[in-house]
């Protein structure tokens, strides 16, 4: 007989742990089904782990650079990579067991398996063909296993992988996808990455602070090519100045491998065909939806390259069947998820004034040196929109703060509407954006304008200052430059 429940979410990464909560606080019986590790590849693979490494770096980078803050270190200071990655491990494996304590916290049963939907309010459980990450917290004393279980409302939250371009299908030894790239098991001399994305870049920018000589290819015009246009030219200067050799509008059709290296023919802007030979190579040409095999063709849940199709609350073209995070498209963020599991699940819930998701409201953040992040419309888009604007910017040259720290390489972007004094996106980049970024996403969501942006009052001295004389500057009244 099968077990009941409210809610079944599969998958345990932040758009399923958050939708697990969420239902529970609302009252609604809630399982969560995962087969490999509980808190999904962003807190063990992906979002955290990776930001520990890239700590890792700064701090050497910091190290290196001791004398420009009048310190003196003696001796020598190297990476040591198997601490390096160990911390980082450790980590994902702190996350992990997170998300375990939380699922016992919420009384939220944990099936431990495969799941497969067999029709419409039902799944069965098998055992799972995937290894479970090592080391691997203990699991919740509420864990379930193999069975039948069923529920009003099943949402699929299985995520993503790394896409493989065929020909150059990552083997886990020449060619890395991010899981093999986090854990090297020894520092490569050189390193080429195929694909400047964030992850792509994320890991260019730790390899090469580490001392890797670094190449990178990218298909598109410019380095993280969804970011604003000046954005990521301001971005490719840094990376350059730091020794990255960047190739833009090319294309890698054609790898060669050695005995312990590979060799990359790569197709240039002008159509000549250069041969790159490098230690490792990492794709990150994207990611691809995890559709297969959970039972959505038979049950006719739509899907379109590659992720399910859902509307702005997380429901498909089937009754009781719902899907969140990258299974659900992009962008393929792990706080677009989160969101879009309380919205899927407050509505299932029957909430009051529950708000559809608004992409444009997602901010981008990209964790490379110097940091990338990103709200709303370029000023590409904005004036392919037909839209009248003003723009303003303002360099980290003429903050304070950022002079004082040693890190004055970087600038804000804001972008108004002409008429109104909407706030239509905001690009930043230096030292610490990542966290600045948070503030105009909160301006965007309260509809806040020009007038009470400029009459809000920042901090001195703080690197936020930059973000209020960027706009000051897009209505000619910057203060400070």
């Amino acid at each position: 007989m099968a077990d009941n429940y409210d809610v079944i979410v599969i998958g345990s990464g932040p758009g399923g742990y958050i939708a697990a909560i969420r239902a529970a606080q609302l009252g609604l019986k809630t399982a969560v089904v995962e087969r490999e590790h509980l808190a999904g590849i962003c807190s063990n693979w992906g979002c955290i782990p990776t930001k520990a490494l890239l700590r890792s770096a700064e701090v050497l980078h910091l190290a290196e650079h001791a004398k420009n803050y009048g310190l003196k270190l003696e001796g020598s200071i190297s990476p040591d990579l198997k601490a390096i990655v160990d911390r980082s491990r450790g980590i994902a494996q702190r996350m992990n067991g997170g998300v375990g304590f939380l699922m016992k916290k919420n009384k939220v049963d944990v099936i431990w398996g495969e799941a497969k939907l067999t029709k419409p309010g039902q799944i069965v459980v098998s055992k799972s063909s995937k290894k479970p990450m090592e080391p691997q917290a203990p699991l919740p004393k509420n864990t379930l296993g193999e069975g039948t279980y069923s529920a009003k409302h099943i949402i699929v939250a299985t995520g993503a992988r790394p896409r493989a371009l065929p020909g150059i299908e990552p083997d886990g030894k020449l060619i890395w996808t991010y899981f093999e790239a986090m854990v090297p098991p020894e520092m490569p001399k050189s390193l080429l990455v195929m694909g400047s994305g964030a992850i792509g870049i994320e890991f260019a920018s730790f390899y090469r602070t580490m001392g890797v000589e670094v190449t990178v290819v990218e298909v598109m015009p410019a380095v993280m090519p969804v970011e604003d246009a000046e954005i990521s030219a301001f971005a490719k200067k840094q990376f350059e100045k730091q020794g990255m050799k960047i190739h833009l509008e090319a294309k890698v059709t054609k790898v060669e491998k050695g005995a312990n290296s590979v060799t990359a023919h790569v197709e240039m802007k002008d159509g000549k065909i250069e041969k790159i030979t490098a230690d490792r190579m990492i794709s990150a040409v994207g990611v691809q939806g995890n559709i297969e095999n959970i039972g959505l063709e038979a049950l006719g849940v739509k899907t379109d390259r590659g992720c399910i199709v859902i509307d702005g609350y997380g429901k498909t073209n089937v009754a009781g069947i719902y899907a969140i995070g990258d299974v659900a498209g992009p962008p393929m963020l792990a706080h677009k998820a989160e969101h879009e599991a309380v919205i899927c699940v407050e509505k299932i819930a029957g909430l009051p004034n529950v708000h559809p998701m608004d992409k444009l409201k997602i901010p981008g953040c990209t964790y490379c040196n110097p940091q990338v992040a990103s709200v709303g419309l370029t000023e590409a888009k904005a004036k392919a929109e037909g839209k009248d604007i003003r723009v303003g910017r303002f360099p980290f040259v003429a903050n304070g703060k950022a002079i004082a720290l040693g890190e004055d390489q970087g600038m804000v972007k804001t972008i108004f509407d002409k008429k109104t004094g909407q706030l239509l996106g905001a690009h930043l980049v230096g030292a610490e954006v990542t966290e600045l970024i948070q503030g105009f996403v909160v301006a965007m969501n309260l509809e806040t304008t020009e007038e009470e942006l400029m009459h809000t009052i920042f901090p001195h001295p703080t690197i936020s200052e930059t973000m209020k004389e960027s706009v000051l500057d897009a209505y000619g009244r910057a203060l400070n430059a």
